[in-house]
């Protein structure tokens, strides 16, 4: 019984308003890296990349000192601030790659662009110590991009899509090995998907799961065994085209949540299901009380809960299986029952779940 639970409306405002990343879960805790706010701020190659944690036991949010040399530099070891980037989790390590730094916005006609330098450099970041470091790569790397997609299958790492300087948008798909850290370009048979940007990859099985972006209207499918894109029948119920969404699986389906179309001027705030099996979507309606706004998102899974994080630092928590003591502590908050008498840990959580402030 899928449940929207706590409600945290100020995160951290550097991190996941554009195009941050999302990277676990690390036990019970989300790791949130880079990202660009609505504040038009410029940032250089000498601003470290911002790292949130937020722990989803406490509900809190956590920001991560900058590292520093001996003589109070910033380290090289670290990335610098930016956003479109990626980010994955492979055993203790996350890998973030890509993106802009350098970034500079200009507000055009009541939106933005943001401009900057393409980077193509591999960083790595022990959840274990929270230390940075550059790993030694080989093999063919990837152009540099931003807002390409990344996903993960055992200890290989896939990079598809993305905006590239020489080319524009692109449908390429390269995959690091993590085990010998070496990058390969893969040549792919059938047709691959349209070149895209803004979209979202996951892996089911052996085969990445890619949907959405800025030219991709259905659902497509590359066989990481075969290298082929794999013809697929057309669903018959669509999710509205979109991009900047959240995606993740469960229990072996697809979920997508918001997104926008700036092209149609809709920014979306519903949540769809895949099944891959009979390649149908279905939307679901969870129950209580959801965001009111998706928009560009951001989401990780933790146990049987999504945290969900997105560009109006509205964190949300949706559960698949809540606890009784979760649905108890809902029907607290939700009917405005008199909370003096309880223990003081649940009065804690409760507080928790509704505070303003993360």
């Amino acid at each position: 019984m899928l449940t929207w639970t706590s409600t945290l409306r100020r995160g951290p405002q550097t991190s996941q308003c554009f195009f941050g990343c999302v990277a676990g879960p690390v036990e019970d805790k989300v790791y949130s890296f880079g990202g660009f706010f609505y504040n038009w701020k410029t940032y250089s190659n000498k601003d470290q990349i911002d790292v949130h944690v937020f722990n989803t036991m406490t509900l809190c949010w956590m920001t991560l000192p900058p590292l520093t040399t001996g003589r109070g530099e910033c380290s090289p070891e670290v990335p610098s601030m930016r956003y479109g980037h990626t980010a994955v989790l492979i055993e203790d390590t996350i890998y973030i790659w890509g993106g802009i730094v350098n970034c500079k916005t200009k507000e055009v006609n009541k939106w933005f662009t943001i401009t900057g330098d393409w980077v193509n450099i591999l960083y790595a970041f022990d959840v274990d110590t929270h230390r940075w470091f550059k790993p030694n790569v080989t093999g063919t790397v990837p152009e540099e991009r931003y807002r390409h997609s990344a996903c993960v299958l055992e200890k290989v790492m896939f990079i598809h899509g993305g905006y590239t300087q020489l080319t524009g948008r692109t449908n390429d798909i390269y995959k690091l090995d993590t085990t010998t850290m070496t990058w390969s370009l893969i040549n792919t048979s059938g047709t691959p998907a349209p070149t895209s940007s803004l979209h979202s990859a996951n892996i089911i099985g052996t085969k990445m799961f890619v949907f959405g972006g800025c030219e991709n209207k259905n659902i497509r499918v590359f066989d990481t065994e075969t290298n082929c894109w794999v013809n697929t029948p057309s669903a018959q119920i669509l999710p509205e085209q979109r991009y900047s969404h959240a995606a993740l699986v469960y229990n072996g389906e697809l979920y997508i949540f918001g997104g926008a179309n700036y092209k149609q001027k809709q920014v979306f705030n519903d949540l769809w299901k895949f099944n891959p099996n009979t390649f149908s979507w279905t939307k679901v309606e969870p129950k209580g009380k959801g965001p009111d706004w998706f928009g560009l998102m951001y989401c990780c899974l933790v146990g049987d809960h999504i945290v969900l994080y997105g560009s109006r630092l509205i964190l949300q928590i949706l559960h698949f299986s809540p606890s009784l003591k979760t649905l108890c502590k809902l029907a607290v908050v939700q009917n405005g029952l008199e909370q003096s008498g309880l223990p003081h840990n649940i009065r804690w959580e409760l507080a928790a779940m509704t505070t303003e402030t993360g």
